[in-house]
């Protein structure tokens, strides 16, 4: 079993919510640039207001693989309101000294590739950037990237799936830091009405190759959704619902107000 990394705002986050047996932390995605960057910039806050232990911020990119119809409609309205990667980096950076919770990037590999991955690590340091989740980079293929974050002291998260052999969760183990994301079922994310038959079963499959946190989510929406996933794992991870939020109350004043009553509720 490999060992826990100990250092940065995750490793704290996760340490804190096992000295806690009965919380379960929550990770939110939101896509940055969604519906703008300076909404996003009060969705931000609203999000760490509320309580949010994790925030994860999409890259917008417009040809996403795994995302379901809700994030690829806010992907395209970011793209559309002018979001880029260096554009997202400089908003986080602006917010970091704000924001209590550590911050993910999550993004695919062309908007790294195009910003180049050495500008992409150091401008992720200098944001104040703890972890980075690259959704179409294959484990095989991972090390020089994470050499690449690890130099800089950012978490390499991986993503994990009920297909993943057991060969490929021992690789991941090794190379992943921060935390470990699961996701409970195949196809691409959006929210639903009960969790995957196969979550607590995948989550017990990667405790035996690591001691790591483990993040799981895809379909996550309602605080019993929260509470049954952390009966195996370390936090539910929510996306799509709250992007639906954000959807459904992007052009009203109360937007940043319906974002803090979600998660306040999700972690009620």
């Amino acid at each position: 079993m490999n060992e826990v990394r100990t250092q940065g705002r995750l490793a704290e986050t996760f340490a804190r919510l096992r000295q806690q047996p009965s919380a379960t932390g929550l990770v939110t995605y939101i896509t940055a640039g969604d519906p703008d960057l300076e909404r996003t910039e009060g969705i931000l806050l609203a999000l760490d207001r509320a309580g949010a232990d994790v925030i994860e911020v999409g890259v917008p990119f417009s040809d996403p693989l795994a995302d379901g119809p809700v994030i690829q409609r806010a992907t395209e309205r970011a793209l559309a309101s002018g979001t880029t990667l260096p554009g997202v980096l400089d908003l986080v950076g602006r917010l970091r000294a704000e924001l209590r919770p550590p911050i993910v990037i999550f993004s695919y590999v062309n908007p790294i590739l195009r910003l180049g991955p050495e500008q992409f690590a150091d401008r992720c340091r200098g944001a104040g950037v703890d972890g980075v989740l690259v959704l179409d980079l294959p484990i095989e293929e991972a090390g020089d990237f994470r050499t690449l974050l690890a130099s800089r002291g950012i978490d390499t998260i991986l993503l994990l799936s009920p297909t993943t052999t057991d060969d490929r969760l021992r690789r991941a183990a090794a190379l992943g830091s921060g935390f470990l994301y699961a996701i409970s079922r195949l196809g691409v994310t959006g929210a639903r009405e009960t969790l995957a038959d196969g979550a607590e079963e995948m989550v017990r499959r990667i405790r035996t190759v690591s001691a790591l946190p483990i993040a799981l989510g895809f379909g996550i929406s309602k605080p019993e959704h929260v509470r049954e996933v952390g009966k195996w794992a370390d936090a539910a991870v929510v996306g799509s619902a709250l992007v639906s939020v954000i959807a459904e109350a992007g052009a009203s004043s109360d937007l940043n107000a319906r974002v803090e009553e979600y998660v306040r509720w999700l972690k009620s």
